[in-house]
């Protein structure tokens, strides 16, 4: 059963332990983090170079693989790592519930929705399979012209080291062998993407906003659009 770690869900990072049951719960208007400021404009600002986005090779619904550097290049990308279990109203359904709305949000823009793309990722490959995430992904429905990306990697261990490469703390489950087979707890956190594939912002759970992310994107398409002008 998902369950938070931390007294504080606004003051410390939240764990989340894996639930029993899909879809993900809306929390619900009364859960979002109070944001007691204005959010500074969109292309106002620059967001800093973090690090080069990792790579792995993951599985997509159609149990397809698929190299996750295809989808964190070309367009700015929200990516976040998840389960479809999940039912902890701070964790997973809160990141879900907050990238739905800016779906929407982007998606109503004819001018950014081609523009961005959402990436999920589960934490859990020996439960998620492609055919859950298939169903997992119908369950949330669809944006017309907006991309939302799922994956799943073959085995606990193929995804390891691209949990490590984004610096996502987990706490690894393993068989009686000794393979690792699930992450059973996780600090929630989304990565912004540039176009180049380099993480720009890094998004925990006191810092997740709509307001605040939507400028964030909107930002990075202001950056790519004045480096374009520089190339013609």
């Amino acid at each position: 059963m998902c369950g938070t770690q931390c007294a504080s869900a606004l003051l410390a990072a939240i764990m989340l332990l894996p639930g029993s049951a899909w879809p993900a719960p809306d929390p619900g208007p009364g859960l979002a983090p109070h944001m007691d400021f204005v959010p500074t404009p969109a292309g106002t600002y620059q967001l800093q170079r973090i690090q080069q986005c990792p790579d792995a090779v993951l599985l997509n619904p159609s149990a397809a693989t698929r190299r996750l550097s295809s989808y964190t290049r070309g367009k700015v990308t929200l990516l976040t790592f998840f389960y479809t279990y999940c039912t902890d109203p701070w964790g997973c359904p809160f990141a879900y519930q907050t990238m739905k709305t800016l779906r929407d949000r982007i998606a109503a823009d004819t001018s950014s929705r081609s523009r961005v793309r959402f990436v999920s990722v589960s934490f859990d490959p020996s439960h998620d399979t492609p055919d859950t995430l298939r169903a997992y992904n119908q369950s949330l429905g669809t944006a017309p012209g907006f991309e939302w990306q799922f994956f799943t990697a073959r085995s606990m261990a193929e995804l390891s080291p691209l949990l490590d490469g984004f610096g996502q703390d987990v706490r690894v489950e393993a068989d009686a062998a000794g393979r690792p087979t699930r992450a059973i707890n996780h600090m929630l956190k989304l990565f912004l993407i540039d176009g180049a594939g380099v993480v720009r912002e890094i998004y925990s759970l006191a810092f997740v906003h709509p307001e605040v992310m939507l400028n964030d994107i909107q930002t990075l398409l202001m950056e790519s659009d004045r480096a374009a002008m520089q190339l013609r």
